[in-house]
């Protein structure tokens, strides 16, 4: 008896209730196309800073779902070089991360190109480096997804033996490279769950799946802009993302309750973008109130980054640590933005005295 869907003799003629998924489909649809006009209507540099955003948030997100943190200075940083945008002094990025910025950019940014062996192990030597580009060989044993401490682990998923990833792969690509009838969103949702229960590498295989899928995305919208993240919201979802893999996995061909929950998702995803949007127009409009006070570039490039989001509260010696200068010429700096009403003092006195931005530039 087939205990997961890649051991069926059905595999892969995926199949769902259409009926189901139409009314899902044409609202994420409606969804996307007036996030896109939207995102239109705005000037070139707000378009920028909104992929800038979304883009970080999809880097951050992915690899943060995998159990691993990326610096977001650096992920940011990264990104603004590529798309040739200055965001004041970059933050020099390790090879982790230019590993996925490589990926994401490549999937969303090419989109139009195909899917091939080569370009998926390029992908995978730039997120695993020491790891040449080669379908996994189950040396140690048979691929397992598994959770728990040694003794006591539970085996969520077990993936194809590694003798016939050549096939499953031949099969995958042509079918991602092919010029399908159902929807470009539905063929995202199917090439996510296709892949990653193929599991061709040894590391990297969540990754890659929701890259695939945020290149599918792409196609869907002929653009290589991206306003929201679908890794951002996975993130969110985790638990219920990972739950959803394992029961389809684990049941037949029938994929509706995949399909559904990555359009539910997607949805969400289209939502939250909305919230992204109001963080860069607002950033905007910070920048035009002040379009009349002198800034040298340590001010400058320290309330982007203020705006951008400073954790904990910033005092006198953060500014100094962050923008590399003394106490001396932090606070002046802090008390010439107060001064104009640019900063706001918090009520703590000494070395506990916080600044944030004034909601209402005078």
């Amino acid at each position: 008896m087939a205990r997961y869907i890649h051991e069926r003799s059905d595999w892969p003629r995926f199949r769902w209730d259409a009926g189901k998924l139409t009314g899902i489909l044409a609202e994420v649809r409606h969804r996307q196309g007036r996030l896109l006009g939207h995102m239109e209507g705005l000037g070139f540099q707000l378009r920028q800073e909104a992929i800038l955003k979304t883009l970080t948030d999809d880097v951050l997100k992915t690899s943060e779902i995998e159990g691993e943190r990326l610096d977001a200075g650096q992920v940011r940083s990264s990104i603004a070089r590529r798309l040739g945008m200055d965001i004041g002094a970059l933050k020099a990025a390790d090879r982790n991360v230019e590993g996925v910025v490589e990926m994401m950019l490549d999937a969303t940014r090419r989109y139009k190109e195909p899917l091939t062996k080569d370009r998926l192990f390029s992908w995978h030597a730039a997120l695993v480096p020491r790891m040449k580009g080669a379908w996994r060989r189950d040396a140690s044993g048979p691929m397992q997804v598994v959770s728990g401490a040694i003794g006591r682990q539970r085996v969520h998923y077990e993936a194809p033996p590694a003798g016939r990833l050549r096939q499953e792969m031949k099969a995958f690509l042509g079918w991602f490279n092919a010029t399908g009838e159902d929807d470009l969103v539905l063929r995202a949702a199917l090439a996510h769950l296709w892949f990653v229960t193929v599991h061709p590498f040894d590391d990297g295989n969540g990754r890659m799946a929701r890259a695939i899928a945020d290149m599918m995305l792409a196609r869907s919208e002929d653009s290589s802009q991206r306003f929201y993240s679908m890794s951002a919201q996975i993130g969110k979802e985790r638990k219920d993302y990972y739950n959803i893999l394992e029961r389809t996995q684990k049941g037949t061909m029938d994929v509706t309750g995949w399909m559904e929950w990555f359009l539910g998702c997607l949805g969400r995803a289209i939502d939250g973008a909305q919230t992204a949007l109001a963080a860069v127009l607002g950033k905007a409009r910070f920048w035009e109130s002040v379009a009349g006070v002198s800034l040298n570039d340590r001010q400058r490039a320290m309330l982007n980054r203020m705006l951008d989001g400073v954790e904990g509260p910033l005092t006198n010696g953060k500014w100094a640590k962050m923008a590399k200068c003394s106490a001396d010429t932090a606070l002046r700096d802090l008390q010439y933005l107060v001064d104009r009403g640019v900063l706001v003092r918090g009520v703590a006195g000494g070395r506990s005295t916080s600044y944030s931005i004034r909601s209402v530039v005078v």
